[in-house]
Protein backbone atom coordinates (compact mmCIF):
# COMPACT_ATOMS: atom_id res chain seq x y z
CA UNK A 1 0.00 0.00 0.00
CA UNK A 2 1.37 3.49 -0.98
CA UNK A 3 1.01 6.11 1.71
CA UNK A 4 1.15 9.85 0.98
CA UNK A 5 1.71 12.38 2.95
CA UNK A 6 3.64 16.16 3.24
CA UNK A 7 6.72 15.99 4.99
CA UNK A 8 5.03 17.47 8.22
CA UNK A 9 2.75 14.55 8.36
CA UNK A 10 5.29 11.74 8.58
CA UNK A 11 5.85 10.21 12.21
CA UNK A 12 9.48 10.08 13.37
CA UNK A 13 9.56 6.12 12.71
CA UNK A 14 8.64 7.13 9.10
CA UNK A 15 11.15 9.13 8.66
CA UNK A 16 13.65 7.22 10.21
CA UNK A 17 12.86 3.95 7.69
CA UNK A 18 12.98 6.22 4.75
CA UNK A 19 16.90 7.76 6.12
CA UNK A 20 17.63 4.31 6.59
CA UNK A 21 16.46 3.15 3.29
CA UNK A 22 18.38 6.29 1.42
CA UNK A 23 21.72 5.60 3.33
CA UNK A 24 21.75 1.60 2.72
CA UNK A 25 20.62 2.55 -1.13
CA UNK A 26 23.29 5.50 -1.96
CA UNK A 27 26.87 5.07 -0.86
CA UNK A 28 27.29 9.07 -0.19
CA UNK A 29 23.68 10.09 1.35
CA UNK A 30 24.69 13.36 3.33
CA UNK A 31 22.77 15.33 5.73
CA UNK A 32 21.82 18.31 3.00
CA UNK A 33 20.59 15.79 0.34
CA UNK A 34 18.27 14.19 3.12
CA UNK A 35 17.43 17.77 3.56
CA UNK A 36 16.54 18.23 -0.43
CA UNK A 37 14.06 15.78 -0.38
CA UNK A 38 12.04 17.53 2.85
CA UNK A 39 9.16 20.10 2.65
CA UNK A 40 6.94 18.32 0.00
CA UNK A 41 4.62 15.19 -0.36
CA UNK A 42 6.26 11.84 0.13
CA UNK A 43 5.40 8.42 -1.45
CA UNK A 44 5.55 5.64 0.53
CA UNK A 45 5.08 2.23 -0.64
CA UNK A 46 5.07 -0.47 2.37
CA UNK A 47 4.81 -3.64 2.38
CA UNK A 48 3.84 -6.05 5.39
CA UNK A 49 4.80 -3.23 7.74
CA UNK A 50 7.97 -2.36 6.00
CA UNK A 51 9.21 0.40 3.82
CA UNK A 52 10.35 -1.01 0.21
CA UNK A 53 10.04 2.34 -1.87
CA UNK A 54 9.71 6.05 -1.32
CA UNK A 55 9.88 9.26 -3.52
CA UNK A 56 9.10 12.98 -2.26
CA UNK A 57 8.03 16.06 -4.96
CA UNK A 58 9.50 19.11 -3.15
CA UNK A 59 8.69 22.84 -5.47
CA UNK A 60 11.33 24.49 -6.62
CA UNK A 61 12.05 27.56 -8.92
CA UNK A 62 13.47 26.72 -12.68
CA UNK A 63 14.44 29.62 -15.10
CA UNK A 64 14.16 28.61 -18.52
CA UNK A 65 13.29 30.58 -21.55
CA UNK A 66 13.53 34.05 -19.50
CA UNK A 67 10.70 32.93 -17.32
CA UNK A 68 10.35 31.47 -14.06
CA UNK A 69 8.49 27.64 -13.58
CA UNK A 70 7.11 26.16 -10.67
CA UNK A 71 8.41 22.91 -10.84
CA UNK A 72 7.74 20.21 -8.57
CA UNK A 73 11.09 18.12 -8.24
CA UNK A 74 11.42 14.78 -7.56
CA UNK A 75 13.72 13.82 -4.93
CA UNK A 76 14.90 10.62 -2.52
CA UNK A 77 13.06 8.06 -5.02
CA UNK A 78 14.92 4.82 -3.39
CA UNK A 79 13.45 1.13 -3.58
CA UNK A 80 14.78 -1.41 -1.08
CA UNK A 81 17.70 -3.81 -2.65
CA UNK A 82 15.82 -7.28 -2.25
CA UNK A 83 12.61 -5.25 -4.08
CA UNK A 84 14.34 -3.81 -7.14
CA UNK A 85 13.34 -4.46 -10.73
CA UNK A 86 9.92 -5.50 -9.25
CA UNK A 87 8.04 -2.39 -10.37
CA UNK A 88 8.03 -0.37 -7.37
CA UNK A 89 9.72 2.52 -8.33
CA UNK A 90 7.08 2.62 -11.13
CA UNK A 91 4.48 2.83 -8.31
CA UNK A 92 5.79 5.37 -6.15
CA UNK A 93 6.26 7.55 -8.97
CA UNK A 94 3.11 6.93 -10.68
CA UNK A 95 1.97 8.77 -7.19
CA UNK A 96 4.55 11.78 -7.54
CA UNK A 97 3.91 12.32 -11.46
CA UNK A 98 -0.10 13.00 -9.93
CA UNK A 99 0.98 15.80 -8.74
CA UNK A 100 1.97 17.39 -12.11
CA UNK A 101 -1.12 19.91 -12.24
CA UNK A 102 0.36 21.66 -10.17
CA UNK A 103 3.47 22.80 -11.21
CA UNK A 104 4.04 23.79 -14.65
CA UNK A 105 6.77 20.88 -14.68
CA UNK A 106 8.21 18.36 -12.88
CA UNK A 107 11.89 18.27 -12.47
CA UNK A 108 14.56 15.92 -11.43
CA UNK A 109 18.23 14.67 -11.61
CA UNK A 110 19.04 11.07 -12.45
CA UNK A 111 22.12 8.40 -11.69
CA UNK A 112 22.87 6.08 -14.18
CA UNK A 113 21.00 3.68 -12.58
CA UNK A 114 17.50 5.48 -12.59
CA UNK A 115 17.93 7.24 -16.54
CA UNK A 116 16.03 4.25 -17.69
CA UNK A 117 13.10 4.33 -15.18
CA UNK A 118 12.63 7.66 -15.99
CA UNK A 119 12.71 7.44 -19.64
CA UNK A 120 10.04 4.49 -20.03
CA UNK A 121 7.74 6.51 -17.65
CA UNK A 122 7.77 9.58 -20.61
CA UNK A 123 10.43 11.55 -19.08
CA UNK A 124 12.60 13.59 -21.23
CA UNK A 125 16.50 14.14 -21.10
CA UNK A 126 17.29 18.15 -20.92
CA UNK A 127 19.58 17.98 -23.94
CA UNK A 128 20.29 22.39 -23.43
CA UNK A 129 23.22 23.64 -20.95
CA UNK A 130 22.23 23.87 -16.72
CA UNK A 131 23.07 26.34 -14.54
CA UNK A 132 21.95 27.71 -11.01
CA UNK A 133 21.12 30.80 -9.47
CA UNK A 134 23.64 31.36 -6.91
CA UNK A 135 24.02 33.69 -4.65
CA UNK A 136 26.65 35.38 -6.96
CA UNK A 137 25.04 35.29 -9.99
CA UNK A 138 24.16 32.50 -12.49
CA UNK A 139 26.63 29.70 -12.82
CA UNK A 140 26.90 27.10 -15.63
CA UNK A 141 26.59 23.45 -13.53
CA UNK A 142 28.28 21.43 -16.92
CA UNK A 143 28.41 18.45 -14.52
CA UNK A 144 24.72 18.19 -14.13
CA UNK A 145 24.38 18.95 -18.47
CA UNK A 146 22.46 15.69 -19.49
CA UNK A 147 21.19 14.22 -16.41
CA UNK A 148 18.49 16.43 -15.49
CA UNK A 149 15.16 15.24 -16.98
CA UNK A 150 11.72 16.88 -17.40
CA UNK A 151 8.20 15.98 -17.44
CA UNK A 152 5.87 18.72 -19.24
CA UNK A 153 3.48 19.78 -17.79
CA UNK A 154 1.65 23.29 -18.46
CA UNK A 155 4.66 25.29 -19.71
CA UNK A 156 6.28 25.40 -23.13
CA UNK A 157 10.01 24.43 -23.08
CA UNK A 158 12.77 23.70 -25.65
CA UNK A 159 14.85 20.95 -24.25
CA UNK A 160 17.82 22.19 -26.44
CA UNK A 161 17.86 25.86 -24.40
CA UNK A 162 19.37 26.69 -21.28
CA UNK A 163 17.69 25.52 -17.47
CA UNK A 164 18.41 27.15 -14.45
CA UNK A 165 17.16 25.88 -11.02
CA UNK A 166 17.50 27.93 -7.33
CA UNK A 167 20.19 27.99 -5.35
CA UNK A 168 20.46 24.97 -2.20
CA UNK A 169 22.97 23.83 -0.30
CA UNK A 170 24.87 20.60 -1.49
CA UNK A 171 24.26 19.49 -4.93
CA UNK A 172 22.13 22.31 -6.33
CA UNK A 173 20.76 19.65 -8.87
Amino acid sequence: MIRTAHTAGLTRPEQEAIRALLDEAFDEFSDQDWDHGLGGMHALLVEQGRLVAHGAVVQRRLLHGGRPLRAGYVESVVVAREHRREGRASEVMAVLESHAPGFDVLALSASDNGAALYESRGWLRWRGPTSVLAPDGVRRTPEDDGGVYVLPGRAELDLDGGLTCDWRDGDVW
